[in-house]
């Protein structure tokens, strides 16, 4: 049964897919309706789900589980993937594809392939405290509190030049 994402208890697991490109009006749309069909019968071994999504910044899809009211199972989430590979057929739209990660520059989501940040942070184009999306967060206090992070907080420091040694 779906509820609204601002009611999940803290403790809500998320999923976070991100598309592979600017989701528009209509599309956003599209999703909502499928999304919210799919959260109303959300179910795991025939015991209803409270569930809730949120499309954030026309990018990601966010899915979520009050495992307050039952717990998501394996089968449940499988489900998850596959609605979102649904809608991918239905619109085009990757939402399983993690070989780009996000970021927030001058207000606006850029994906760049995960092969180009080296370069991109060798030459100053992305930065230490340039924003990003940890979409690995597993609950909504997570998402709340560090969702949207910055390189130097997430697991993205690694591609960080590191200091020359004298």
């Amino acid at each position: 049964m779906f509820i609204p994402f601002n009611t999940l208890p803290l403790n809500a697991r998320l999923w976070i897919y991100q598309a592979d490109r600017p989701l528009r009006a209509d599309e956003e749309d599209l999703l909502s309706k499928e999304l919210g069909r799919f959260c109303d019968q959300w179910e795991a071994h025939g015991q209803p789900l409270r569930t809730s999504f949120t499309i954030e910044h026309h990018h990601f899809v966010i899915l979520a589980v009050d495992e307050n009211y039952n717990d998501a199972s394996g089968c449940s989430i499988d489900g998850s993937v596959r609605i979102l590979k649904s809608l991918h057929e239905k619109s085009g739209i990757n939402f399983i594809d993690r070989s780009k990660v996000a970021f927030l520059v001058d207000n606006e989501i850029k994906t760049f392939a995960l092969p180009e940040l080296k370069i991109l942070f060798s030459s100053g184009r992305l930065t230490a405290t340039t924003h990003t999306f940890n979409n690995l967060v597993a609950t909504k206090s997570d998402f709340d509190k560090g969702w949207l992070t910055t390189v130097e907080k997430s697991w993205l420091v690694k591609y960080l030049p590191k200091p020359a040694v004298v």
